[in-house]
Formats: C-alpha cells, sequence, structure tokens
C-alpha cells in the first residue's frame, strides 16, 4: 500500500464519529448512554457559577408568567375592548377580555415582588458575600418583576431558565453572568433550593404549584432544613386552595398549616422572614 493511500485511509478514520473525543462529540453526548453526564454538568456548572459570585444564600421567588406590569395590562384589556366594539356577539373575544381583566387586577402583585425584591437586596447585599440573593425561573411576570427589583438598585440576582417546546426568553432584569439555562427541571429544582433561606410564592398557575408543593414537602418531610414558605396574596391562595380541608381529611397533619404564612405587603414578607432567621441565631 503506498503512503497516499495509507494517508487517504487514516484521514477517513479521523474524520469518523467514532474518533472524536468523547467530551467534545456532541452526537454522543445528547445520546441516551451520555444522560448521567448531561445531569451532572447540569448540577456542577451554576454551583460553579454561584461560587465566583460570591453567592452565599438565595430567596427564591415564584409566580405566574401572565401577572405583568399595569401598562402592559390596560393595553391588553383596551385591545380586547376595541375589537369587541367591533363583534360584541363573540363569545371567545368576551372570555378573553374577562380573563384580561382579572389579571389587570393582580397587577399590585407585579409591584409588589418588584418593591421585596429591591428591599432585600438593599439589605442582604452590602457586603462582599451576597446574602439573600434573588432567584427567579427567569421568565416574565412576576418572575420579572423580581430580577426587576435587584436591577433598579444595581444588585445581583438569579434566573434558572428551562428549555421548553415554546422558548421562554431571560427578562432582561436578570444579573448577566447569573442568567443560566437548563433542560432537567430535576437539576434546576436542586439548585432553586440548595441556597434558599425562603421560598415566596405570588399568584401563578401549574409551574408555581409544583414549585411551591415540591418545597412544601421537602420541608415536611425535613429533606430540607425548615425555612420561611410565604404565600403571597392570601384570597388569592385561600380561594385555590382549602389547606384546611387537608387537616380535616386526615391527609395532613394540623401543625402542618404552620410550614407556610400568608402575606399581602412586601415589608411583611421581608420581616417574617428576618424573624424567623433571628430567631434561628438565638
Amino acid at each position: 500500500m503506498t503512503k497516499k493511500e495509507k494517508d487517504k485511509l487514516t484521514t477517513r478514520l479521523k474524520r469518523s464519529k467514532a474518533y472524536r473525543i468523547a467530551y467534545n462529540d456532541p452526537d454522543f453526548l445528547d445520546t441516551g448512554y451520555a444522560r448521567p453526564i448531561r445531569l451532572q454538568a447540569e448540577l456542577m456548572k451554576p454551583e460553579h457559577v454561584f461560587q465566583n459570585h460570591l453567592i452565599i444564600s438565595t430567596i427564591v421567588v415564584f409566580g405566574g408568567t401572565r401577572i405583568v406590569e399595569r401598562s402592559e395590562a390596560k393595553h391588553r384589556v383596551a385591545l380586547l375592548e376595541r375589537r369587541l366594539v367591533k363583534k360584541p356577539r363573540d363569545g371567545n373575544l368576551r372570555k378573553q377580555l374577562r380573563i384580561a381583566r382579572s389579571l389587570l387586577s393582580k397587577c399590585d402583585y407585579y409591584e409588589q415582588a418588584r418593591q421585596f425584591s429591591r428591599i432585600v437586596s438593599q439589605e442582604g447585599q452590602r457586603h462582599q458575600g451576597h446574602e439573600f440573593v434573588i432567584v427567579t425561573g427567569g421568565g416574565p411576570g412576576i418572575m420579572e418583576a423580581a430580577n426587576r427589583g435587584a436591577f433598579d438598585i444595581g444588585a445581583k440576582s438569579i434566573g434558572l431558565n428551562i428549555t421548553i417546546p415554546h422558548e421562554q426568553e431571560p427578562n432582561p432584569y436578570i444579573s448577566p453572568g447569573l442568567c443560566l439555562q437548563f433542560h432537567y427541571f430535576g437539576i434546576r429544582k436542586m439548585h432553586f433550593l440548595l441556597r434558599a433561606k425562603a421560598l415566596v410564592a405570588f399568584p401563578g398557575g401549574y409551574g408555581t404549584l409544583d414549585e411551591l408543593f415540591e418545597a412544601l414537602t421537602l420541608v415536611q418531610t425535613k429533606k430540607v432544613a425548615p425555612m420561611p414558605v410565604i404565600l403571597f396574596g392570601e384570597r388569592y391562595w385561600r380561594g385555590l386552595i382549602n389547606f384546611e380541608y387537608l387537616v380535616d381529611q386526615g391527609t395532613i397533619d394540623e401543625e402542618d398549616l404552620d410550614l407556610f404564612v400568608f402575606c399581602n405587603e412586601a415589608v411583611e414578607a421581608w420581616q417574617h422572614i428576618k424573624n424567623f432567621w433571628k430567631d434561628q441565631q438565638v
């Protein structure tokens, strides 16, 4: 075999997918065989990022993506009202308008989430190590408001985005070096709680409920240390869930109702968190 023939065969070998270094082979890393590697990478990378940014502790803020700033909600209502004038018998438009008005009535939660984040960030990030850093799911609505509150005063905040079929854009108020993206919900949930000193759940939908009950279960079963869990907007939460019914039915203990509190004001929520940790240090 001539040198030219040998070189040709060698080149063909080097071009094959099998010859790629495993950690630099995207086709392999995307297979089921490499899932443990991907899971480990999603666990380790955020940890590396948080340590580099001196993130000591966090406060998790959850809430609905559809609860937006008042000007945006008003615009949506006005748009639907104009459409309904042109099509007064359109039942679907009437339904959309009813929902839009309901969301407009919840805009105070956006402002409260922003104010809460501002207060927390002002007090928690006075020193080199960052305590009580706001962390959200990185999306719009209440999450945007919480990141925005920190942004208002030049403080750090975290956004943990997730890849979903309808791609979620990160809101613009997250600190650039602290905007991460996850594929696995389970690893993302772990990072929400690894440094958490409190969880504040504003009105929201399935995602908010999922994260809330995950946290309550972990605290209830002592898989994580006790921490304040705050349901912001008592009227909303009591209308949504009859917690006392669970006690009456024997499916939870009465003391499980003490795992959370209701709050209606940003200052009240932050004071409860401070009191909790002050008592823990005694």
